[in-house]
Parts: C-alpha cells; structure tokens; sequence
C-alpha cells in the first residue's frame, strides 16, 4: 500500500467512528427525552456540545491523514 492510500484508509476510518459516534449520541439523547421531556433543552445543549467535539476529533483525524500522506 502506499502513503496515499493509507492515508485514506485513515481518513475513512475517521469519518466512520465519528458517524457511528454521533449516531450514538443522537439515539441516546432521544432515549434521554423519551424518558425525561421535561429535560429536552438540557439533554439537546448536552447533545450538541458533544456531537460538535466528537465532529472535532474527526476532522483533525482527517487533516492529520492527509498531512502524513504528503
């Protein structure tokens, strides 16, 4: 395999784990309202917040990838 390809394979498995990572968070946070409406802005604030760091992670893990390939 060379660089380039690696560095995809890399990319790849980023943008995966941060779907399946927010997807997580999502199905959780509707499980959280379903049980506690009362708590929707709190859960939603939470929820966000965490999405928007786990989006982060990803975007850095790709950056990281294409830089090495270089």
């Amino acid at each position: 395999m060379t660089g380039i390809s690696i560095a995809a394979l890399g990319a790849g498995l980023a943008v995966i784990g941060a779907g399946i990572g927010i997807g997580r968070i999502g199905g959780s946070a509707m499980d959280a309202i379903a049980r506690q409406p009362e708590a929707y802005s709190q859960i939603q604030t939470t929820m966000i917040i965490a999405a928007a760091l786990v989006e982060g992670v990803a975007l850095f893990a790709v950056v990281v990838a294409i830089m090495v390939a270089k």
